[in-house]
């Protein structure tokens, strides 16, 4: 397997850990999203989307950080990233979305850039918005994670949700996000990071990081 990202990339930083988890060897291709390498045909001859992740597995190219773990898990299903019951795979999908659908489309590279370079939007107001929505959204996982309390975000056992969430801490302290408001999602992000899973694959210890 070929995993094409980029070691700031919280989506990238999702599919990294989920390998991790399920010990899966693969080929660490480095794209530079802010020198757009990502937009060069090159790129372009192997992802539509012209996005990262892309996990190349033989002659299959999968995009989407959630469709790649998912195909992980059907692939290769243990260890499983989501619950055996329903009700268990829904809440993990849904807490995992919270984040990757809610928090994470508001403040990727190009929507930041949009606001900088189209919107004329200062640095600082910049900077607010992307607190906000980090901010705001990290307290709807909270009352998810206090209803239903667990070491993980669903249990005893990282799933999904817990490849989402990590690295979302990640960027919102870079950031310099408020955090002292979310103490259960922080609690499980220390716990996530006592996995080597979690702590081998974190942005500064990828090949390509700056």
């Amino acid at each position: 397997m070929e995993l094409y990202n980029y070691f700031r990339s919280s989506a990238s930083y999702r599919v990294r850990i989920a390998l991790a988890l399920k010990g899966l060897d693969y080929d660490y291709k480095a794209v530079h999203l802010p020198k757009s390498e990502n937009l060069r045909e090159s790129y372009a001859a192997v992802s539509a989307s012209r996005l990262v992740p892309l996990l190349r597995d033989g002659d299959l190219g999968l995009t989407q950080s959630l469709a790649i773990m998912e195909y992980l898990d059907e692939t290769h299903p243990q260890p499983p990233l989501l619950p055996a019951d329903p009700g268990g795979r829904a809440r993990v999908r849904a807490i995992a979305m919270d984040i990757a659908c809610e928090i994470h489309p508001l403040n990727n590279l190009r929507v930041l850039r949009y606001l900088v370079r189209d919107l004329k939007v200062s640095e600082d107001d910049k900077n607010r918005w992307y607190r906000h929505w980090v901010e705001t959204g990290l307290e709807v996982v909270e009352r998810q994670l206090v209803a239903q309390p667990a070491t993980y975000c669903h249990g005893e056992t990282p799933t999904l949700a817990d490849c989402t969430l990590v690295p979302q801490i990640f960027n919102a302290r870079r950031l310099d996000c408020r955090l002292d408001h979310v103490p259960q999602v922080m609690r499980v992000f220390d716990a996530c990071m006592k996995l080597d899973a979690f702590e081998a694959t974190r942005p500064e210890r990828c090949p390509d990081a700056e």
